[in-house]
């Protein structure tokens, strides 16, 4: 299993810094071959986890850092992103998709991310998700 990238770095609260290591990730994703749609997901995943750790976990605090772990082969494209704030309960955050939310932002990060991960996992104390990504071959995506 060739391993395309493999790295854990940690960046300040800066969604410019977020943004580089976004780009990072999905180039190692598409060396590794994955499809267009995996990449798609893959980016609008990394960008709700990195916004969300820099803008809600870490209040844009410049003392505070984010922790991003990040290995891509050619069968799964895994993510930890950490952040230095209280953590949140992501079971109470409310269905975007029920009637009384529509109109509210909150939640739909999430469920875009589950959308499009094959697993989204946060710790206990919600202050770190695990976005993974497995490899769907073209012969997959036709059955």
């Amino acid at each position: 299993m060739p391993i395309y990238e493999q790295f854990e770095i940690q960046i300040p609260s800066d969604t410019a810094e977020g943004q580089a290591i976004q780009e990072k990730i999905i180039a190692a994703m598409e060396a590794a071959e994955f499809s267009p749609r995996d990449v798609f997901g893959m980016r609008l995943a990394l960008e709700e986890g990195l916004v969300n750790a820099i803008k809600h976990g870490n209040r844009m605090d410049p003392d505070k850092r984010v922790r991003i772990a990040c290995t891509v082969s050619d069968v799964i494209a895994s993510i930890e992103i950490e952040d230095e704030g209280p953590g949140f309960d992501w079971n109470d955050v409310p269905d975007p998709t029920a009637e009384e939310n529509l109109d509210r932002p909150c939640g739909r990060g999430i469920m875009l991310m589950r959308a499009f991960m094959s697993k989204v996992e946060y710790n206990d104390s919600g202050n770190k998700v695990i976005l993974e990504k497995l490899r769907v071959t073209p012969e997959e995506t036709a059955s």
